[in-house]
């Protein structure tokens, strides 16, 4: 069979021993895309395996190897069938395993059985040869082609037993082995899936690197790990993929349509991290850590209906009761995944509520040998954050963990932290004597920002699963934004392919984003920061619009240096009517007083019984005025209401106010016909009052002190 596919195809067979072992080489030039590796290409049956294997060998000069007809029917000496009636499905495996385990070659395109990944042994053997290609194919096309191939049952599958769940039930050891996958669309051809393996060999074999925003100068490149690691580019800007995201088919998002939360995350991921940074399956690992239990919602991110044509996308169910807990239940895992051996971290954060608690949370789930190298130092707005928010920062974190209020806004902590990233006399100081180095894990790292891009995907990817919409039809989506991470992790989501039309950015009366959208300004001249009901937002400088100006100006890194150094220096910055206009088309804004967020509220309690929080009733009351109703609007619900009870009660008229947290939490899940009482908040409020807390001025050499402070009861033997 091996030497009709050559003739057929008009290779030559000089290359090929199949005496005593199946011991194969190449010397083809097309083969040193992979040097003398192997390409493995593995799938459940019906998956085309064979036949792509030997189009892919044709086109890089190669031998095709299909391992049943290859090694399996001349070792037995018999059909595989056969072999599979005479012998049984528990001893197939065994003895199929067995013969894998004799294999031997290199530069080859082998096609395995659909059954060879669950032998452990077998495949142990067979992947230090080469690259595992997964062909992930759509079940339906799966069941389609073995009809058509008058197969109806596979090894394993019991009497009664549906093939595809025995499909389903295969997929864990598929992904267990894998080295890159193929997303196949429904549909598509020997040739397309063909096609997609070359590229994903080309990817794998290349480098994937990240450039600053304010440079222009590819060369000064870097990899992932030092991405996550520093967290801020030398140069003050922020990092961003040097080629751009990828982007998938129509027919691949399709195929996340009916799949989980925790499944489109790793396909997604998997595209945008190159497997050479983090492999396959420490991301997958990774995943189902940070998408698991610790959420209320199996859904992770569930889609409601809310009224008309509005749906909410719920994103407070993780631990910390906010969006935040998307990112960063799986941000520190990375990090951790990251760090370089012989050095200490302090991980800086400045937060405007939602991200120090969610932060903490993160940080304090990692492995022991991760705590003893990396500490988290907090810092937040005194008077700039809820009660239950502060309470959720100082009251359930020990360790290398901790949160400090400062006597000014959210906007002087960013600032200062930014400062010290860019002293390099500080840094070296810390380096040399302490052996600590300083990181991030606010929005501006790039780790935090890419899984915000998942929950986006999700919700539209639900939309179509529950029949509101057909794929390709556009959605808009309506964000309450503050430092832009959440909206431009959506506008990444439309770069890969989500049909969102607008997005739409929601501002309190901090308007600067909604002003700078309008008239292409920027400007923080005299500008007080305004303390308001909904403070995660309270924001006047906007990190990731740095990122989003290099976005839309197409990577003119000398513009945005040129462009955030005067809003640095100057306190403010303007951009040319033209780039307004891509920026206009890229984003819509508008703000809402006090009184429209509250009136928000009450609304929609008085229509739906639904209870909003107040960051998610800036996006409703924003997004309510812009909305054409031509399609849905999927607004971002940021936070859980119980972090800002008060405003909600004041909102809904509710007299005789709880003084007790936790009793004012009771009592709002009592009057919600939705969402119910977050169980986190509760745990947290009910373990007592605000204990106290460090504290220290607004002024930065107070706050370098309390970083070497943190550092010192952290790392204390480190020398």
């Amino acid at each position: 069979m091996l030497r009709w596919a050559f003739r057929h195809l008009g290779l030559s067979t000089s290359r090929v021993s199949l005496i005593p072992k199946l011991c194969l080489s190449s010397s083809s030039p097309r083969g040193l895309l992979l040097g003398d590796k192997n390409i493995i290409l593995m799938g459940p049956p019906g998956a085309g395996k064979t036949t792509v294997g030997r189009i892919v060998a044709h086109r890089l000069g190669l031998p095709a190897v299909d391992i049943d007809d290859d090694l399996l029917e001349p070792m037995w000496r018999m059909p595989v069938a056969a072999k599979l009636a005479s012998v049984g499905g528990v001893r197939f495996l065994e003895e199929e395993g067995k013969a894998l385990s004799t294999f031997s070659g290199s530069e080859c395109v082998i096609s395995l059985t659909g059954s060879n990944p669950l032998d452990t042994v077998a495949m142990q053997h067979i992947k230090q040869s080469g690259v595992v290609v997964y062909l992930d194919v759509d079940s339906e096309d799966i069941i389609h082609r073995l009809a058509r191939m008058k197969v109806n049952r596979i090894v394993g599958q019991e009497a009664g037993v549906p093939l595809k769940d025995i499909l389903r039930y295969r997929k864990q050891f598929y992904e267990k082995w894998l080295d890159v996958r193929v997303l196949c669309g429904r549909g598509e051809t020997v040739v397309e899936v063909a096609d997609k393996v070359i590229s994903t060999l080309e990817r794998y074999n290349s480098a994937e690197t990240y450039i600053s925003t304010r440079s222009n100068d590819t060369s000064k490149s870097v990899y992932f790990s030092d991405v996550v690691v520093d967290g801020l580019a030398k140069d003050g800007g922020l990092y961003v993929p040097r080629n751009g995201f990828p982007r998938l088919e129509p027919c691949e998002w399709v195929r996340l349509v009916d799949r989980s939360y925790q499944e489109r995350a790793l396909v997604l991921l998997e595209k945008c991290i190159h497997p050479s940074d983090v492999s396959a399956l420490d991301l997958r690992t990774m995943v189902t850590r940070a998408f698991g239990s610790n959420f209320a919602s199996k859904a992770i991110a569930p889609v409601r209906h809310l009224m008309d044509n509005q749906y909410v996308q719920e994103l407070f169910h993780g631990p910390t009761a906010s969006f935040k807990d998307l990112a960063l239940q799986l941000m520190p895992q990375m990090f951790a995944h990251c760090l370089p051996p012989m050095c200490n971290f302090l991980v800086l954060v400045a937060t405007s509520g939602d991200t120090g608690s969610a932060v903490l949370s993160g940080f304090s789930g990692l492995k022991d040998v991760y705590k003893h190298k990396t500490g988290v130092l907090v810092f937040f707005p005194e008077a700039g954050v809820s009660e239950i928010q502060k309470r959720q920062m100082v009251g359930a974190y020990e360790g290398n963990v901790r949160a400090v209020s400062v006597t000014s806004d959210f906007d002087f902590c960013q600032r200062s932290i930014k400062r010290m990233f860019g002293q390099a006399g500080l840094t070296g100081h810390l380096a040399v004597e302490y052996g600590t180095l300083l990181s991030t894990a606010n929005s501006i790292n790039w780790a935090r920002l890419l899984p915000q891009v998942v929950y986006h995907t999700s919700s539209y990817l639900d939309l179509c699963r529950s029949g509101v919409i057909s794929f390709g039809e556009p959605v808009d989506v309506c964000i309450p934004s503050g430092n832009f991470g959440n909206a431009m992790s959506a506008l990444y989501a439309r770069h890969m392919g989500i049909p969102i039309r607008k997005v739409i950015c929601a501002s309190n009366p901090n308007r600067v984003i909604t002003d700078f959208i309008t008239t292409g300004a920027y400007d923080l001249r005299g500008r007080p920061l305004l303390p308001s009901l909904s403070p995660a937002i309270d924001i006047l400088k906007s990190s990731n619009l740095e990122r989003f100006i290099h976005h839309v100006t197409d990577g003119d890194g000398h513009l945005v240096r040129a462009l955030f150094t005067s809003l640095d220096g100057q306190g403010h910055f303007s951009v040319s009517g033209q780039l307004l206009a891509r920026i206009r088309e890229q984003v819509s804004a508008g703000s809402c007083s006090e009184d429209e967020c509250l009136a928000a509220i009450r609304t929609v309690y008085e229509q739906t019984g639904y209870v909003m929080d107040t960051h998610t009733a800036v996006a409703k009351a924003v997004g309510d005025r812009l909305q054409d109703a031509s399609c849905p609007l999927v607004i971002c619900s940021t936070a859980h209401y119980g972090k800002f009870a008060p405003a909600v009660f004041q909102a809904l008229g509710i007299q005789g106010v709880p003084r007790e947290p936790a009793e004012q939490l009771k009592e709002l899940s009592r009057v919600a016909k939705g969402p119910e009482a977050h169980g986190g908040l509760m745990k947290c409020l009910e373990g007592g009052g605000l204990r106290g807390h460090r504290s220290c001025e607004a002024d930065y050499g107070e706050m370098v002190e309390e970083v070497e402070d943190m550092i010192e009861d952290s790392f204390l033997n480190v020398a």
